[in-house]
Parts: structure tokens; sequence; C-alpha cells
């Protein structure tokens, strides 16, 4: 049985730095993450965090790979409760630039076969770039789909919240 991996492309009209910075600066990341705040700012080997919109922490991940405005790699570890004894998974963004526009390919991958997380981001994923490629176009990200108290009570966060 294979491994499950995830894989969304996109273009939006924008360029590779403006694109970086809204992956990885919480200021950017809020406006279109529905709320959470991911700071994914440093180096290889330093950590990407998420808070939640509440501020509680929900992801303190690896980077694996920082190449400004090209390539972004993080691991992918839930803090949420339910999800307590999953493997860390694997998080990559490919940056192109395309002539009057970027071409952004996310992969999702490295997760154990029958993943409890596997499904939950292949509806997270969606939503959120077309969220950034709204963001990107005109400023306003998405609205989310739940309210805030949902998305807030979901799983409990266990560890280190």
């Amino acid at each position: 049985m294979t491994k499950p991996s995830f894989v969304y492309v996109t273009h939006s009209a924008a360029t590779p730095n403006k694109l970086w910075h809204a992956l990885t600066d919480p200021q950017f990341t809020e406006q279109y993450w529905f709320g959470f705040r991911v700071d994914a700012r440093g180096k290889a080997g330093e950590r990407v965090t998420a808070l939640s919109p509440s501020g509680a922490r929900v992801h303190d991940d690896k980077i694996l790979v920082s190449d400004p405005p090209r390539r972004l790699v993080y691991e992918w570890k839930s803090l949420y409760e339910e999800f307590k004894d999953a493997r860390a998974s694997r998080v990559s963004f490919e940056i192109e630039p395309k002539q009057n526009r970027v071409k952004l390919t996310l992969m999702h991958d490295d997760f154990d076969i029958g993943s409890k997380m596997f499904p939950r981001i292949s509806d997270g994923w969606p939503a959120v770039l077309s969220s950034l490629k709204s963001f990107l176009e005109t400023g306003q990200g998405l609205a989310p789909s739940c309210n805030e108290d949902q998305r807030e009570s979901a799983p409990k966060i266990g560890g280190t919240a």
C-alpha cells in the first residue's frame, strides 16, 4: 500500500517575494489562514510555529529547508490532542515565477498509511490556499467556513498549548 501524499498547484498574480512573505510572516498568515498566525521566518533548523486565533500554540515544528523566495519545507506535527500519537509529516512549498504571475506547488507528504491527519489536510489546504490566492490578489482572504468558537473547540490541545 502506498503512503498518502497531497499536492496542490495554484497560480497567483503576485511576485515570488510577496508570496514568500505571505507564507512565512505571521502578520500576513493571520489575514488568510482564518486567524491562525504561522511564523516560518526562520532558517533551516529553526522552528515554525502556529498560534490559533485565541493564541494557543497548535504547531511547533522544525524548518527543514528555507530558500527564500523559492522553497520552504517544514515538519508538520499538530499539537491537538487527537493527533498526539501521530508521527510528523512534511510540508513543502515550491515557488516559481511565471511571466506576470507566480506558481505555487504545495506538497504535503510523509504520512503513515491510515493517517488521521491526511483527511484533515486534504480538506484544509485547498481552503487555505484559495484564501491565500484571494489575499494576494485582492488584499483580503476568504471568510472562515466556521466561527471562531468552532475553530477553537475542535480538538483539545495537549502538551505544550
